[in-house]
């Protein structure tokens, strides 16, 4: 594990990493309720639940769901084989986009917009309004997507690099650049308060400062996939492969929902 005086401030001298869960056939889009439990994907056709310890089956015949949100609301965001959806607390599930393609992962903007990525493009579904691609300028296929802490920023995670976006006051993504190089392939990523960026890489979950240096790297039994905050937006639950993984930091989340 790479170390820097900073990392360690984030993680500890020697990070807390517990497996809570694992057997499964590949794991995806992990996202913590306000309600006190973690829902997960087990791809492709399972969305799982895990609180206090107990595993249980939270959709079965998910269409494919490999990566999850919530919104202000509290209804769950899924990014979908084929499209982009929205389950009511009732259970019914709305079909906000459909796709054409296999959207990879999404956010809940505070302006009631949902990013997500999909090939080498970031769309944009405004509230009431049918989605839209504003960047496109990607130089690998985009997997993760993040707010910044002040929600004027995006970051997208794409095979070599992290890319950062101004948000438009329409919504649009201008100004985009190269936060920061990764070597190889990459998965989803996550922000904290502090605007430190982590993301989950083959070689583990890397953490970079605001300035796009790199800080140091989580590494896991199996190759990370995905994370996102847990209880109060504290701690990282990370997807990897067959399992899921808690690791305790002192870092505060971004909150999206």
């Amino acid at each position: 594990m790479a170390q820097d005086p900073e990392f360690a401030k984030l993680a500890g001298e020697s990070p807390g990493l517990e497996r809570i869960a694992g057997g499964f056939h590949r794991t995806g889009g992990p996202v913590f309720s306000r309600r006190g439990y973690l829902l997960f994907c087990d791809q492709p056709e399972r969305i799982m639940k895990w609180e206090r310890g107990k595993l249980t089956v939270y959709r079965e015949k998910s269409n494919g769901a490999r990566a999850l949100t919530f919104d202000h609301q509290g209804r769950l965001l899924a990014c979908e084989a084929g499209r982009v959806t929205r389950t009511g607390k009732d259970g019914s599930i709305t079909v906000l986009a459909r796709t054409g393609g296999e959207p990879a992962d999404l956010v809940y903007s505070i302006d009631g917009s949902v990013y997500f990525t999909q090939g080498a493009e970031v769309l944009q579904i405004a509230p009431r309004g049918k989605p839209r691609t504003v960047a496109r300028d990607l130089p690998g296929a985009a997997a993760g997507v993040a707010l910044a802490p002040n929600q004027q920023h995006l970051y997208v995670s794409c095979s070599g690099a992290v890319r950062r976006y101004r948000i438009a006051p329409d919504g649009a993504l201008t100004e985009g650049r190269t936060f920061a190089e990764l070597p190889g392939a990459a998965g989803g990523l996550k922000t904290d308060e502090a605007a430190n960026v982590w993301v989950a890489t083959p070689a583990g979950v890397r953490v970079f400062n605001r300035a796009g240096r790199l800080l140091g790297t989580v590494t896991l039994p199996e190759a990370p996939g995905n994370c996102n905050w847990g209880e109060g937006f504290r701690n990282l639950y990370i997807t990897a492969q067959t399992s899921v993984y808690r690791l305790e930091t002192t870092s505060s989340g971004t909150r999206t929902y």
